[in-house]
């Protein structure tokens, strides 16, 4: 499982090195697609496949689902790990999480995600502050 958080640079070829603990656990090729609340998400392949399937199991009559779908599918892209353990971001995915040099890196159980590094310690400090009204509205999910 993925756990932790790590900050990284993204070279000038636009790759990132994964961290050593990530790499065995995501083997030499792993999905990345445009995550929530503007970062990427890094799945295993097995991972991506339960998810993918779940995802095309969607209603095509919900604009919702339609949409969801949409952009987890249309924006993932297999990606191979080099002999050093770096991935390349593509473009539009480095766009879309405003990805700048500094990103932190977070395992979160079955997914890694790629956060710019000054929107993960806006977003955190955020979070950070609500988790006690976070924690009270997830009871009903019994977490």
């Amino acid at each position: 499982m993925f756990l932790g958080e790590y900050t990284y640079t993204i070279d000038d070829k636009k790759r990132l090195a994964i961290p050593g603990k990530f790499r065995q656990l995501l083997g030499k090729k792993a999905v990345i697609t445009r995550g929530l609340d503007n970062c990427l998400f890094l799945y295993p392949m097995k991972e991506w496949g339960k998810l993918a399937k779940k995802l095309s199991q969607l209603p095509l009559s919900q604009a919702d689902a339609r949409g969801f779908a949409r952009i987890m599918l249309a924006g993932a892209m297999e990606v191979n790990l080099d002999r050093l353990g770096r991935i390349l971001i593509p473009d539009y995915l480095k766009k879309y999480a405003s990805l700048q040099k500094k990103v932190v890196i977070a395992g979160l159980y079955n997914r890694i995600e790629i956060w710019d590094e000054k929107n993960w310690n806006f977003y955190k400090q955020k979070t950070e502050k609500e988790a006690g009204d976070i924690a009270e509205r997830l009871k009903e999910l019994g977490v």
